[in-house]
């Protein structure tokens, strides 16, 4: 994105700012195996978001910031995923017994950690996510993960809407395509979340500006 574009949003009356809250939490959106899997139809090429989403999961965990990790799990033939599973053919990777639907081994839950389990695009979407951060009165969500333009975009929205500032971390997100991944980004920024480098999310995890 240039400058110009930069400056048309913000003439418009885009890119507010949101700050963060008092209790932040980190929300890891299907960082899976169907993405990281060069057999996969869903294969991204993201290693490097995964790289990122370690270093984040270890500043939170260090610095007592809860973790809340999604996944994606369909009934046999995935009735449960409605529109979405007939829209999406490659979200096969997901039904009962494929090894696609599996955390990476370098980044899988531990105890104490929340797993959130989906069937849409917005981790919110029919699952306990809100109530359970309400729950533990996590005001923020730093979002994470695949792809950019799904999932994650959905994610972050839907977080926005249900009054959880969202962060997404760029370095930590990915798509098959830096085009998409980009596009995304910046609507996010101009609309509905804050995005911010790994570096900056680690330091706000850790209770640093």
């Amino acid at each position: 994105m240039d400058d110009a574009l930069d400056d048309d949003y913000a003439k418009a009356g885009f890119g507010g700012r949101l700050g963060i809250g008092e209790r932040p939490a980190l929300l890891i959106v299907d960082v899976c195996m169907a993405y990281l899997d060069p057999g996969s139809p869903l294969y991204a090429g993201v290693e490097s978001a995964l790289a990122s989403n370690i270093r984040l999961v270890a500043a939170a965990r260090a610095s007592g910031v809860p973790v809340i990790f999604t996944r994606v799990a369909y009934g046999p033939g995935g009735a449960d995923g409605g529109l979405f599973y007939r829209k999406v053919p490659a979200l096969k990777a997901f039904l009962p017994g494929s090894p696609l639907g599996d955390f990476h081994p370098e980044l899988t839950p531990v105890a104490g950690d929340v797993v959130v389990t989906k069937q849409y695009a917005s981790a919110f979407f029919g699952s306990s996510l809100a109530s359970t951060l309400n729950a533990m009165r996590v005001d923020t969500v730093f979002v994470t993960g695949f792809s950019t333009s799904g999932c994650v975009r959905a994610t972050a929205l839907d977080a926005l809407q249900s009054g959880f500032v969202p962060f997404v971390v760029a370095d930590a997100c990915g798509d098959r395509d830096p085009r998409p991944h980009g596009a995304n980004l910046f609507d996010l920024q101009a609309k509905y979340a804050e995005v911010v480098s790994e570096k900056i999310a680690i330091g706000l995890l850790s209770g640093r500006t």
